[in-house]
This record gives structure tokens, C-alpha cells and sequence, in this order.
């Protein structure tokens, strides 16, 4: 069965940091590309940021480049989002997704093996 399974969500204030973990089961991230992506009420899933296997990565906007550090651990075939600098605004459900090629895509529909999501909620 393959899965991916995001942790490390939960309540925090303004300021604050989480880091979020995305761990695949049944299919390794290996040379593909890996995303985040978040949903908050009553909007559309948005990209977050996302990194490929040689390392190299995107980001939404400058304001998440800058509080946000997206990485990847092969060996443990896990993806992180370490978020700094928490705001109100990053409060949503955020997921992790896979694309079947190494190339980083800000787009939604680009990947095709997504999780279940972790609630992250940032208080004011």
C-alpha cells in the first residue's frame, strides 16, 4: 500500500515553530520531486514549497523562503517542513504530495500520490 503520512502539526502561538515530517510508505521519494501544500478554511489547496532530489527546491513566496526551510532525508525516505516565525495566516491543514518525475512544480494537479494532512493551527 502506499501512503504518505504527515506529523508534527498542532497548535501554536504567533512567533512560533513547528516542523512537519512527511513519511512514505510503499514508495520511496527517491529521485522525485516532493511538496507541501496547505488548505485553510474555505479556501483552495495552495503550494507552500517543494524539493527534488539533488537538493534544489522552491518556495510559495519570499515571505515563506524566509521562515520556511524545506529538506529531505533519503535515507529515512522523509520529507521536512521546519516553519520559523509562525503567523495566523499559515494556520491550515498541510500536506505532503509526491510527483512521479524530479521536476519541482508549484501546481496541484502535477502530483499524484498525496497524504492525509496534519492540522496546523497559529494563534494570535
Amino acid at each position: 500500500q502506499v501512503t504518505l503520512v504527515e506529523s508534527g502539526g498542532g497548535l501554536v502561538q504567533a512567533g512560533g515553530s513547528l516542523k512537519l515530517s512527511c513519511a512514505a510508505a510503499g514508495v520511496t521519494f527517491g529521485d522525485y520531486a516532493v511538496g507541501w501544500f496547505r488548505q485553510a478554511p474555505g479556501l483552495e489547496r495552495e503550494f507552500v514549497a517543494a524539493v527534488t532530489w539533488g537538493g534544489g527546491w522552491i518556495y510559495s513566496t519570499e515571505s515563506v523562503k524566509e521562515r520556511f526551510t524545506v529538506s529531505r532525508d533519503d535515507v529515512k525516505n522523509t520529507v521536512y517542513l521546519q516553519m520559523n516565525s509562525l503567523k495566523p495566516d499559515d494556520t491550515g491543514v498541510y500536506f505532503c504530495a509526491r510527483r512521479n518525475t524530479g521536476a519541482l512544480s508549484i501546481y496541484a494537479h502535477d502530483y499524484v500520490i498525496w497524504g492525509q494532512g496534519t492540522q496546523v493551527t497559529v494563534s494570535s
